[in-house]
């Protein structure tokens, strides 16, 4: 939030910051898709449902989209469009 809202704040997310935000999410969907016990597809990423910690750490939130899969899938096809045409 702090790159897009406020651009006072910009200045606390170097990029070393900003490189170890985009890891961290990388290995939260990483966890998901293939370390779970549940393999779980979040299908609503977006900067404004990653949270950042006190130690910037980020953290993925807003699972209202998630769909878990069985394991030998490897695709999921829907008939139910989600977001803007």
């Amino acid at each position: 939030m702090y790159m897009f809202v406020d651009k006072s704040k910009s200045a606390l997310l170097d990029w070393p910051k900003r490189y170890n935000i985009i890891i961290g999410v990388a290995r939260g969907l990483l966890y998901l898709h293939e370390d779970s016990q549940l393999r779980i597809i979040h299908r609503d990423i977006k900067a404004s449902n990653i949270l950042l910690d006190e130690l910037m750490n980020a953290k993925i939130s807003d699972f209202g989209l998630a769909k878990l899969i069985n394991d030998e899938q490897t695709h999921h096809r829907t008939q139910r469009i989600v977001g803007t045409l």
